[in-house]
This record gives structure tokens, sequence and C-alpha cells, in this order.
């Protein structure tokens, strides 16, 4: 049985961040020029992943995700991906990516073992994705989502929606994840980790959406899902499926079961967590797996976190981390906690 913290929430995900560095520059997530990068020596060797991996299942785990920065930076990943796929045989194993180098991994991967993949798509016109994202790679994108399909593996896309930016697109890219046999999940602008320009005014609410995308296609109805899921899942009368993830204005804290591993050993109970436990220290410290374990475990059992809840209690909100302190803690930022 997976451990459980004091809201009876069991530890059954963990999402894997190989890496902090990242080929885009979103405004949601990397919008300043500079960024502070964890140093190469300290990033996590494969083996040492691998530890952590049968570790982690020994504690209940069932799910891992393969995230950065942008995971296919990370050298040789398909050959990560096959170790863990080998260890976690029986687990969920999938990878979130902006897919701008994915046509080129695409078949590696799956023979590697990869079932799954997300790819961040944020948009469909090309200046407005050099707009969101600073850089030209549409056209690798949208081959790195053919590529993918043309594997085999199960595609979803994800979409940041921010006012202003992208909202009149949410119909399109249905259409598009339609097309691709890809279900399309909507995520409200979230003010965590390197989100410095903020603001409640930029968000558009799942309410919103729904609204939205009821008027030109027909009424969503909700879907039966997995409690834990974090997307709430929607059907148009045409049969097409989608979700949308509400962490800002209808957070799922209450059924929130995953942990955050980033690319150095840092393990985070919470996207909004300030504070981690440093795994690489045991583990390059001589620590035996039972020891680490029992770290792993105390720190579940003991936690507390609802940081989204927490930040929609707060009146006059505004960035959660001020660029300051993202200047010296690395750690704070949400590329290199797996987003």
């Amino acid at each position: 049985m997976p451990i459980a913290d004091p809201f009876h929430r069991p530890l059954r995900s963990v999402r894997v961040s190989v890496t902090d560095r990242c080929n885009l520059r979103c405004q949601y997530c990397m919008p300043e020029e500079d960024y502070v990068w964890i140093p190469h020596d300290e990033i996590l060797t494969f083996e040492e992943l691998g530890r952590l991996t049968d570790i982690l299942i020994g504690l209940g785990v069932e799910k891992f995700r393969i995230t950065g920065g942008e995971p296919l930076l990370r050298r040789d990943l398909p050959v990560l991906v096959r170790a863990l796929a080998q260890r976690a045989a029986d687990c969920d194993l999938a990878l979130t990516t902006n897919g701008v180098q994915l046509a080129r991994f695409a078949a590696e991967l799956r023979r590697a073992g990869l079932t799954r993949v997300t790819v961040s798509l944020d948009t469909l016109r090309f200046e407005r994705f050099r707009t969101l994202t600073r850089s030209g790679a549409l056209n690798a994108v949208l081959e790195g989502i053919h590529a993918a399909a043309a594997v085999g593996m199960r595609l979803k896309l994800n979409a940041v929606i921010v006012r202003g930016l992208n909202d009149d697109e949410l119909v399109e890219l249905l259409e598009f994840g339609a097309e691709h046999q890809a279900e399309v999940r909507f995520i409200e602008y979230m003010d965590v980790g390197g989100a410095t320009h903020w603001r409640s005014a930029d968000v558009v609410s799942r309410a919103e959406m729904l609204d939205r995308i009821a008027r030109r296609r027909g009424r969503p109805e909700p879907l039966s899902q997995d409690g834990s899921a974090p997307a709430s899942r929607f059907a148009l009368p045409d049969g097409t499926t989608f979700g949308i993830i509400a962490s800002t204005t209808a957070p799922f804290c209450g059924t929130c079961d995953r942990g955050r591993l980033t690319a150095d050993g840092m393990w985070f109970l919470c996207l909004y967590a300030l504070h981690g436990l440093n795994l690489k220290r045991l583990l390059r410290g001589g620590a035996p797996d039972a020891e680490i374990s029992a770290a792993i475990a105390s720190s579940w059992r003991g936690r507390d976190d609802r940081g989204a809840e927490q930040r929609l209690a707060v009146e006059r909100r505004g960035p959660f981390v001020p660029l300051s302190r993202l200047r010296h803690d690395v750690h704070a930022e949400m590329h290199t906690r797996g987003g």
C-alpha cells in the first residue's frame, strides 16, 4: 500500500525532472532574459535516477512522468527511458516535452518503451508562437506531434491559456487535437515559480473556457475520471474529449498524489513548496536504500502542503516568488521542478 499524508493523500505519482535547461522561453514560465542554472556535476546520473525509481516503487509509486526543463535536451534520454521502463514495468511511464526535438527522438523513445507523451502546444499561429516562446520552432513541434503519432504513442496536448495571448484559440486547438487523436488539456495560467509577469486579470478560468467552447461547439458534458487526476475531463456533443486543469481557480490539492524530483535530487511535495529534501546528499553520502526510503516516507507522512488552495485565499495576489529570490534559488523556478 502507498504511504499517505495527514490528509490521506497517497504517494502514487512522481514527476522526474532530468534537466533544468529549456530551448524555449515561454512567457508564462521563463519570461526573463537571464537564469541561474544547476551546475552540471550536480545533476543526477542515470544510475542515481534508477536507484531512486526503485526506492519510490517500493513506497507505492505507480506513475512516473519524465519532465524538465525540456527533457529531450538531456543527453541519451532514450537510454534512461529504457532503464526506467524496465525498472517500472508495472508502472505508468510518460514524458512531457515542448516537442521541438520530438521528431528526432520519437521512434527511438518508442523502441525504448515509452508509450505516452504530452506535448506543450499553446498556439497554432506561427507569429504568435514566436511571441509566446521567443522561438520560431512551431513547425518542429508540429512535426514532433506527427512523428509521435506515427510510431503509435498515445498523445496529449497541453495548452496554457493566457488572456490576450491565446485565449481565442480554444476551439482551434480542440479541433487540431481531434484531427491527431490527441486529447487537449487546457491549463489555467498559474502564479507559481518563474511566472514573474503573472496577473490575476490574465487568468482565463475553467468556467470561462467552458462557456466559450459551448458557444461554438455545444455544451461540454463532464466525464467521470480518476479522482487524483489534475484535469477535469469533458466531452462535446460530437464525442471530442478534452480536459481543463484549473489549478488557479479550482485547485485539486485535496486529491494531489504527486511528488517532484528535481534534476539535482531535491524532493518537493508541492509545486508551491519553498523547501525540499536533498536526496542527492543522501545518495552521494553513502546512505543505504532503506535510509533514503525512510526519509522520503517521513517527508510524505508529514506533508501538509495545499499550496494552490492557500494561494486562492490571498486577497491581493501577484507572482508567488519574487524575482530577487529566483535569482538566488534555482529550485524556486517552475522549470526546475518539472512544471
